[in-house]
């Protein structure tokens, strides 16, 4: 790195945080006339640019950081004196930068929104977990002393029940250029300024109803798109599970009030000046039964404060800090997706054919400690994780690509679509990534078809073939019919079946939701005919015993009979909700029959001795229950590939704890109640 010309005089001494500040424009330098304030100081500026980050490095000198290098992001990150980094490019550059300062070793306060979209996000948090490090979203408004006794009064119901808020971020800019009006760099009013009215809201419903985190559910939006394709005004109405309603705006054309008013039933809260917290700020409280009060929070400097926050995370060992955390920048960036589908705005790096990168931008490898089992299905000559991912949770293609790429990193190779998912689009949201990646001939695709009301021969082609289309690809590594239909000859889908075998468009075929006895009437069919048979079973397996199915025409193997089938046959079996749809989770239990369908399919004495038992085990191990329920799939005396849906990074590495559970028979015994 290159040293300013200023004589390199310390600041402070060694214990002194030091801070390192990576993308210097507009608001770096509100971060730098503040940073004096907190307990750390300025060592470094990286830059893309030599000259910029020089020209920051000289700016430091006039509040007092004198020893202050200036370099490349590589360079910086590599300064043994940066303890934090403050990171300010534009929104499409931080998770690069991100995920390289947590591999340095550095804690993170970065500028929000974290990443323009949920998918992206979730991975930088997940890295910051793993890496036990804080990851810090720049909200400063949220560690100023007016936020914090804002809240407070909406605690104690200063204004009675919360019942609306009504939060405002918008102003008009002359000419539509730069960065705002930038589509690649994810510009418009929703992601640069939408996100304060968001995140407010929902720290005033988590103030109101003492939730940890909030998110709308119901959220409605209108809006206009500008020429440049960004959003320029937009209007959204949110409602929380609580009732509260929330109206948000934002926009880039249009000035607003940029207030925010919490109405309840005794009166209202306001915030006249919210976001850019000038230098006198006010609360004004009106209620029915006393004065009107105001209260001012002057001399407050809140780039101080999240930086001594950010410090403070750092060395009590979390991963966040309790002014905004990880789980509160998640839900955020999940509502912004949804305001943002809401008015029809997706950026051309987002789109379902765009060539999404790993978010670190480096090649997908498996991790060194990546926890996956493997086994082996008759007729695929890849490896096969024990673990099959289900595509059906995938909202769009950057959450897909995030969650998939994890799910290889850990070690999965087998993915498990169906024709029907999301209307066909899961599919191409597969197949899509997958040539992104280019690891087709590295992953094991399971594709499904003839669902109930088309279960017939003809609809199987039909649907086999465009189901190859929509993944961009010429064959299937396992194609198994979604249903069964006892009216129709099972000789004619077996006859059908094996001339796609046999023409290379399935390598190895069988039944979801079939039952033992027709699965071997196809294969004594096969055996006579001369046919390839059956080779695989996806049923509803798992260590609760089903009462009922979830859905018409679904069929269960947790009963003994069929447990014994399959292990005279050593049929591999690809168990749907082997978790039970929860049951597992602790959202069961005997007093509370809120969930019709849980309470239906799996609520037993029995079912509950089999939780207990598995609570009980999971202490002894140190995991949850949901991790013996998988072990005890993973060991069954047939071989077994359970399949998962992990709707986020965090559930699937929950889920995939059961592969770090070794169990004994015995102890497969005793959970299934069989000792």
């Amino acid at each position: 790195m290159s040293a300013q010309t200023a004589t390199p005089t310390p600041t402070t001494n060694d214990s002194t945080p030091g801070w390192a500040v990576l993308g210097p424009g507009g608001i770096a330098r509100r971060f730098l006339a503040q940073l004096s304030t907190s307990s750390g100081r300025l060592v470094a500026a990286g830059s893309s640019s030599p000259e910029r980050a020089q020209a920051f490095a000289d700016e430091a000198a006039e509040h007092g950081f004198l020893d202050v290098t200036a370099g490349s992001y590589d360079e910086v990150l590599a300064d043994p004196r940066v303890d934090a980094v403050y990171i300010a490019t534009v929104h499409t550059g931080h998770a690069a930068l991100v995920l390289a300062a947590l591999r340095a070793g550095k804690a993170v306060l970065c500028e929000k929104p974290l990443t323009p979209n949920h998918g992206t996000t979730m991975a930088l948090v997940d890295a910051a977990r793993q890496a036990g490090l804080p990851l810090v979203e720049a909200f400063m408004y949220r560690f100023h002393p007016q936020t914090a006794a804002f809240l407070d009064l909406v605690r104690d119901g200063a204004v009675g029940t919360v019942t609306h808020v009504d939060a405002s971020f918008a102003f008009r800019t002359e000419e539509r250029s730069g960065r705002l009006f930038d589509v690649e760099t994810a510009g418009g009013g929703i992601l640069d300024v939408g996100c304060y009215p968001v995140t407010m809201a929902a720290a005033i419903v988590q103030a109101a109803t003492g939730v940890a985190v909030a998110e709308p559910v119901e959220l409605h939006a209108v809006g206009t798109l500008g020429p440049t394709g960004v959003d320029e005004w937009t209007v959204a109405s949110a409602t929380y599970a609580t009732g509260i309603t929330a109206s948000l705006r934002t926009g880039v054309q249009v000035e607003d009030t940029n207030a925010v008013v919490v109405h309840g039933t005794r009166g209202t809260i306001t915030l006249r000046d919210p976001w850019t917290i000038g230098g006198d700020p006010v609360i004004a409280v009106r209620t029915v039964d006393a004065a009107p009060t105001e209260t001012s929070f002057a001399g407050a400097a809140p780039y101080g404060l999240e930086a001594d926050a950010t410090i403070d995370a750092l060395r009590a060992g979390r991963v966040d800090a309790p002014q905004m955390t990880t789980d509160e920048s998640l839900a955020a960036a999940r509502t912004l997706d949804r305001w943002r589908a809401a008015i029809g705005l997706r950026y051309p790096f987002e789109a379902e054919t765009a060539d999404i990168p790993t978010v670190s931008g480096r090649p997908l490898t498996v991790a060194s400690d990546a926890p996956m089992a493997y086994g082996r299905l008759p007729g695929i000559d890849k490896r096969v994780s024990r673990l099959v991912m289900g595509v059906d949770n995938q909202p769009d293609l950057a959450h897909a690509s995030a969650i998939f790429d994890h799910f290889v990193e850990q070690g999965g190779t087998v993915f498990d679509t169906g024709y029907i998912y999301g209307g066909g689009v899961l599919e191409g949201r597969l197949g899509a990534w997958i040539r992104n990646r280019g690891i087709r001939e590295d992953v094991v695709v399971i594709t499904k078809g003839a669902h109930t009301p088309y279960c017939d021969p003809e609809s199987l082609t039909r649907q086999l073939l465009e189901s190859l289309e929509r993944q961009g690809t010429d064959y299937a590594d396992v194609y198994m019919m979604h249903r069964d239909n006892p009216d129709i000859p099972v000789g004619e889908f077996v006859d059908v079946l094996d001339e796609h075998r046999r023409a290379g468009r399935i390598r190895v075929f069988g039944g979801s939701n079939w039952t033992p006895a027709r699965f071997d009437e196809a294969n004594a069919w096969a055996a006579a005919n001369g046919k390839h048979g059956f080779e695989v079973l996806s049923n509803h397996f798992g260590l609760a015993e089903a009462l009922d199915v979830p859905w018409a025409g679904c069929e269960h193997v947790t009963d003994a009979a069929s447990k014994q089938w399959l292990e005279e046959r050593q049929v591999p079996l690809l168990p749907w909700s082997s978790q039970a749809r929860g049951f597992f989770t602790g959202r069961a239990r005997p007093d509370d029959t809120s969930d019709a369908e849980l309470v239906r399919c799996y609520y037993s004495d029995a079912n509950f001795e089999r939780l207990r038992r598995a609570e009980e085990l999971g202490a002894q191990y140190g995991v949850p229950a949901t991790a013996i329920a998988l072990a005890y799939v993973l060991h069954q005396p047939f071989p077994t590939f359970p399949l998962f849906g992990p709707r986020t990074i965090a559930e699937a590495r929950s889920s995939m704890l059961g592969l770090t559970v070794d169990l004994t028979p015995e102890q497969v015994a005793w959970l299934d109640l069989r000792s």
